[in-house]
């Protein structure tokens, strides 16, 4: 075996293992004084591991062609690592609180671990490797989501979560053997060769999005989605929103565009329904919503539906939009949830709507980052949001789905409504108690100044899109 080139075309798993090993020695020996700078050491190692696979390389395969790596591959993996990094330095202050002080080391190494999964089922070119790398990001997944077991409601949002993934991954699989009972091999593109779109593949195909779509929280597999966002520690919510939204989506097009691309037509129909089932009822719950990471869940089950509008070409041009949406809509969301985390820890758990009455006389700043993330998730020009929504509709418009960008459209009018009531609680509705000013740490601010950075230059910046447009051939 050529170790060269599993350590060139898996660099970033190996790295990230590497990363993972240290992180685990660390927690292990380091002494107390040395813990103290935990968080610190977790991003130094997470951005050495960023700067060695920032660069694409060319493609390649592995494991007799049951891994393969592209370079759209590594992009997609850097723009998950970003997110990660993010999570981990909005992470710093919670971990620092007495009864989680204790457990920095789990929460990074399980993180990390969900991490690693997703670059396997990115990079799978055999769907026995795509399900083990899925399983390896849910089940630490689920153990973050019970992070806080002991309070609020964190233990009930691990259990329905693993519950509902234990369901969605046995349904996949079902589908997945299907699959192999037709065409006999398990490698997508032998699938695709002996794709006849017989009703036996077309329940497979059902049965495989059943399980993405539990990934993704598309109607109707979004029913564990609010319970779960709003039991999970708010910076696990954040990360499980956009890391784990994002690796699904883009593993679900390459499966839809390498496997199924003879039952087009089908699967199709299929994504037409649910993006409309998906934006109009997430946007109908969401006006109803006084918990704002409820609110923040139902949100993203719309923002789901909007990226599916990338996917259902399967062209080059709709795997662009798709990408560079999920880099904005990772800048947006995690700005949001990193304000609310921020505002919960200093006020004891203060995630309601309505105490953000009046938070622009107080913390005039957070009130202005929350803004423009919620500006750029209802697609409101010049942030990124806007160009990204805009790339979206014009891909699934040019492949032909017009009718289902106009309800798309109208849905962001909708959407729009419910992001002003937010913006409407902290800049005009009078609180005789607001909450009272205070200055976020370091950390927090280094993350908050990122997204914020990602919130107004991503659209504005044209290299990002046509840098990500330079590696979406080839898929």
């Amino acid at each position: 075996m050529d170790y060269a080139n599993i350590f060139l075309y898996m660099r970033a798993e190996v790295t990230l293992t590497a990363v993972l090993v240290l992180i685990f020695l660390f927690d292990l020996f380091a002494p107390e004084r040395m813990r103290r700078h935990f968080s610190a050491v977790a991003c130094g190692l997470l951005v050495v591991q960023l700067l060695v696979n920032l660069v694409p390389h060319e493609a390649g395969v592995l494991f007799g062609g049951m891994f393969r790596y592209e370079p759209m591959h590594g992009v997609v993996k850097s723009i998950l690592t970003i997110g990660t990094l993010l999570v981990f330095l909005q992470a710093d202050t919670w971990l620092r609180r007495d009864d989680t002080r204790h457990k920095q080391g789990e929460f990074y190494i399980l993180t990390l671990s969900t991490l690693l999964g997703l670059f396997f089922m990115i990079g799978a070119d055999n769907f026995l490797l795509f399900f083990i790398g899925m399983e390896l990001a849910s089940v630490p997944m689920a153990c973050l989501v019970a992070f806080d077991k002991y309070k609020g409601h964190s233990a009930e949002a691990g259990a329905k979560y693993i519950l509902s993934a234990l369901f969605a991954s046995g349904l996949m699989l079902y589908g997945i053997s299907f699959l192999y009972g037709t065409t006999g091999t398990l490698y997508f593109d032998d699938m695709a060769a002996r794709i006849d779109g017989s009703p036996l593949q077309v329940l497979s195909l059902v049965f495989f999005f059943a399980g993405l779509g539990f990934k993704l929280s598309l109607v109707p597999f979004h029913l564990w989605t609010a319970d779960a966002y709003q039991g999970a520690p708010t910076v696990v919510t954040g990360y499980l929103s956009v890391v784990s939204k994002a690796a699904a989506a883009f593993a679900l097009m390459t499966v839809l565009m390498k496997v199924f691309a003879p039952m087009v037509d089908e699967w199709q129909t299929l994504l037409w329904i649910v993006i409309v089932l998906s934006i109009t009822v997430a946007n109908l719950f969401a006006i109803r919503q006084q918990h704002l990471k409820r609110f923040l869940a139902f949100s993203s089950i719309s923002q789901a539906g909007y990226i599916m509008l990338a996917i259902i070409g399967g062209s080059s041009f709709g795997m662009t939009s798709l990408i560079f949406y999920l880099l904005v809509y990772l800048a947006a969301n995690l700005a949001a949830f990193g304000v609310i985390a921020t505002i919960e820890q200093h006020t004891g758990g203060k995630v309601c709507r309505d105490d953000y009455n009046g938070l622009y006389r107080t913390n005039p700043r957070l009130a202005l980052v929350m803004t423009l993330a919620l500006f750029s998730l209802a697609g409101i020009p010049p942030f990124a949001g806007f160009f990204s929504k805009f790339f979206v509709f014009a891909s699934a418009f040019r492949d032909g789905f017009p009718v289902l960008v106009f309800i798309a459209l109208l849905n962001t009018v909708i959407s729009l409504y419910y992001y002003l009531l937010v913006v409407k609680a902290m800049y005009i509705t009078p609180n005789d108690a607001p909450i009272t000013p205070f200055r976020s740490d370091r950390m927090t601010r280094i993350s908050l100044g990122l997204c914020l950075a990602g919130v107004v230059l991503l659209g504005l910046v044209s290299a990002v899109y046509d840098g990500i447009n330079l590696y979406a051939f080839g898929l």
